[in-house]
């Protein structure tokens, strides 16, 4: 019996239910925590399971707003949000960005992805290694639901733009 150069390997990327992507996102202490948007058209979680076991997810959901602060050539027509993204262990966020953005946001059908840095938590370097733009810088007011204090946050935007003006 031949045997492929893929056996025993034992990763995939797949879609996950939000209740495993939220419950993951809760165990690996992810800073904005579960994913509890209202239902948008646009939404779909996604993971990295390696013999079994979810080792990544990457959400996506439709914007919030109807346009994004600070390039309001981005709107609910041309983009999706890739809304959390988070590994159990470091290195994988890398390999879990890539797979959404080479697998999972072409199929949503838009010219555009966005993400959103915490500019206190994080320091981008997740997108930039990965060849996404940084378009914008946005504050965000309280959470409505939880009082939590907005957050400071730069915008990254895939595919990059060729036009400088476009450029934080």
């Amino acid at each position: 019996m031949q045997t492929s150069m893929l056996d025993g390997v034992g990763v995939t990327w797949r879609p996950v239910p939000l209740a495993d992507a939220n419950a993951a996102l809760t165990a690996w202490g992810h800073k904005m925590g579960p994913l509890r948007r209202p239902c948008f058209a646009d939404a779909a979680q996604h993971g990295l399971v390696h013999d079994g076991r979810l080792v990544a997810v990457a959400c996506t959901a439709g914007l919030i707003q109807d346009a994004v602060a600070g390039a309001p050539w981005l709107d609910r027509s041309n983009a999706v949000e890739l809304a959390r993204l988070c590994a159990e262990r470091p290195g994988l966020c890398r390999v879990a960005l890539r797979l959404w953005r080479e697998f999972t946001w072409p199929t949503f059908g838009r010219s555009y992805a966005v993400s959103y840095q915490d500019a206190d938590l994080h320091t981008g370097g997740v997108y930039r290694f990965d060849g996404w733009q940084r378009v914008s810088f946005s504050v965000s007011g309280p959470d409505t639901r939880s009082g939590r204090q907005g957050r400071r946050k730069w915008v990254w935007v895939w595919p990059p733009r060729k036009d400088p003006a476009d450029v934080a």
